[in-house]
């Protein structure tokens, strides 16, 4: 079968989202709906999506490092960033930009190679410095004026998932990914897909 991309984005979006080594996400308000919620003992609960643990999956599959930095720590967190094999993370980050600087450099990148996902002011130092910005449509007004790309996802309701779509087919990953699972070759056909890059372009339906 033939692997059609229904999402698209114009080459103006797609063009500064080239070349991205790096993806930093926040969680509350990106990975989750920003709720707070709290058990009888006062330890916070968190709602995740799967379409985004799927696209960090596949970011991953393309070459394309997914770190996590939030100014909160949770049992809760900790967990799905386990089961997503995501090592790359500073937790209970009161200053975010120190953090993410000692990320890149353990990493071998720079600013120009990273793609950012935030929704609230402690994310703007992150934001304003990458190459590629991004926010939820939830987030701040200062955040949402910085921003390169507003998903039309809400946060912790897919908005993680179209910032890794749209990254994947700025690197021209997105379509050989798509192939392979309509193949249903497995991890090893998506890995392999992954290897091979191609121009893509157009906008979400």
């Amino acid at each position: 079968m033939n692997a059609t991309a229904f999402l698209t984005w114009p080459a103006e979006t797609l063009l500064p989202a080239q070349g991205m080594r790096v993806a930093i996400f926040d969680v509350d308000g990106v990975l989750t709906d920003g709720g707070l919620y709290l058990d009888a003992g006062g330890e916070p609960l968190k709602r995740f999506h799967s379409l985004d643990g799927h696209g960090i999956r596949l970011l991953q599959q393309a070459g394309i490092a997914p770190v996590v930095i939030s100014g909160r720590d949770s049992p809760a967190l900790r967990a799905r960033l386990a089961s997503l094999g995501l090592t790359r993370q500073r937790l209970g980050a009161e200053n975010k930009l120190p953090a993410a600087q000692a990320l890149l450099a353990e990493m071998g990148c720079g600013w120009r190679e990273a793609a950012v996902i935030g929704d609230d002011w402690p994310d703007l130092p992150l934001l304003t410095r990458a190459a590629f910005a991004c926010a939820p449509p939830g987030a701040h007004p200062e955040v949402l004026a910085r921003a390169h790309y507003v998903t039309r996802a809400a946060g912790g309701a897919g908005a993680a998932r179209e910032f890794c779509d749209l990254l994947l087919t700025a690197s021209g990953h997105y379509r050989r990914l798509l192939q392979a699972q309509l193949d249903a070759g497995g991890a090893e056909s998506i890995s392999a897909a992954a290897s091979g890059t191609e121009a893509e372009s157009g906008r979400p339906a």
